[in-house]
């Protein structure tokens, strides 16, 4: 246990620039000059623009003669259509810069405003796909800030954004190298006012990173020794987090938790995600609760390709039975602390939805990670066994 929460702090340039450490949220003017931005977007979603924090980053900006603009138009999984109006608002005031402030949804639509401010082609024509990402002016890129204020989805170190394309309810992300924010505020007091529930959700996010990063078949070892400790440190202070939202100590090491899994999933993902994103799109689920949700299934189902590996981290976290078993059975355990729900049903995930769903996660750029190859079929037995809680 570290006393003193102030020594968790520091200055760090991996994967970009981030300011780490409680009330470094001060340093947004510093952070603003730094990256050339004098007229910036402040991106957030509605939950968040009444709350002091936001009146507080505005007045910290204008003091230091920096105004800013205002856009909160977003949905909790955003479509493109937040994106076309967050942009008409960026030409209209002519920003030249963006900043986030807050979970998922303003960081994936921040940060595809700053990619599409200098595009003259359709959004949907730079997804993940291929080579897509160069058909982008990257001079028409504006820079991006990022301030998270949950622990989970670790957007403020991503290199992509993922939007909703309304026309077919698909989930798509959005890709290119410079759209990694160039500077990141992670200040631990900004996710103190965090629900149970979303404290919950999120950091299991944050665990299904590290752990799908893990567990992929692909050659990174960089990324692998973050997933390990990412994982770690998830077990040993989610609970804590969520049980007592001011316990900065524990509120600090799950924002580097977060931080590090986006950064180990530079490695892949998998079906966890593959399946999460379709149950958003077509139900609206919370995707970090649906990573939850889905987890032990698609660890069971992998178990083939991943028994070792999981006994290998198993050994690393410290688990009493240091076997494959051992591993899910601690998920279980770790879900059911933090009340997490055991099925897809519980969320409202029916089996309605699985001839929709599992065509979806199979096309889903996540499913390529997956330890094991994938099916339509694969992905309806997942979908039923989530749905109806069977874990054989």
């Amino acid at each position: 246990m570290i006393d003193n929460y102030s020594s968790i702090t520091g200055n760090w340039n991996f994967p970009t620039k981030i300011r780490f450490g409680a009330g470094r949220i001060k340093e947004l003017a510093d952070a603003c000059a730094a990256a050339g931005i004098n007229r910036p977007l402040l991106v957030t979603d509605p939950g968040l623009k009444p709350l002091p924090m936001i009146a507080e980053a505005l007045a910290l900006l204008e003091k230091s003669n920096i105004p800013p603009a205002l856009f909160t138009d977003v949905h909790p999984n955003p479509v493109g259509a937040d994106v076309e109006a967050g942009l008409e608002v960026f030409r209209k005031g002519k920003h030249d810069g963006v900043i986030l402030v807050g979970g998922g949804s303003a960081m994936d639509a921040g940060k595809a405003i700053a990619f599409m401010s200098g595009q003259t082609r359709p959004i949907w024509d730079y997804e993940d796909r291929e080579d897509w990402w160069t058909r982008a002016d990257p001079a028409g890129i504006a820079p991006v800030i990022a301030v998270p204020t949950t622990a989970g989805t670790g957007s403020e170190v991503g290199r992509a954004a993922v939007i909703t394309d309304e026309r077919d309810h698909t989930k798509k992300i959005i890709f290119h190298p410079k759209m990694m924010p160039v500077d990141v505020i992670a200040d631990p007091e900004l996710t103190v006012g965090l629900p149970a529930h979303i404290t919950a959700a999120t950091g299991m996010d944050a665990l299904s990173h590290s752990l799908e990063a893990y567990c992929s078949p692909f050659w990174h070892p960089l990324a692998q020794g973050i997933a390990l400790e990412g994982m770690r440190l998830c077990k040993e202070w989610l609970p804590v987090a969520t049980k007592n939202g001011s316990n900065i100590e524990a509120r600090s090491f799950m924002l580097a938790a977060s931080s590090m899994g986006a950064t180990a999933f530079q490695k892949g993902l998998g079906a966890m995600h593959a399946m999460s994103h379709p149950c958003s799109s077509l139900r609206g689920t919370h995707h970090g609760l649906t990573n939850a949700v889905v987890m032990p299934y698609v660890l069971m189902h992998n178990r083939a390709a991943i028994e070792e590996k999981l006994a290998a981290a198993a050994r690393y976290l410290g688990l009493k039975d240091q076997s494959f078993t051992g591993f899910v059975d601690w998920v279980l355990a770790l879900r059911e602390e933090v009340g997490i729900p055991h099925t897809l049903k519980e969320i409202g995930v029916d089996r309605d939805a699985i001839p929709e769903a599992a065509p979806m996660a199979l096309e889903d750029p996540s499913t390529g990670g997956n330890p094991l190859p994938m099916s339509r079929a694969d992905y309806e037995k997942l979908y039923a066994n989530a749905i109806e809680g069977r874990l054989a």
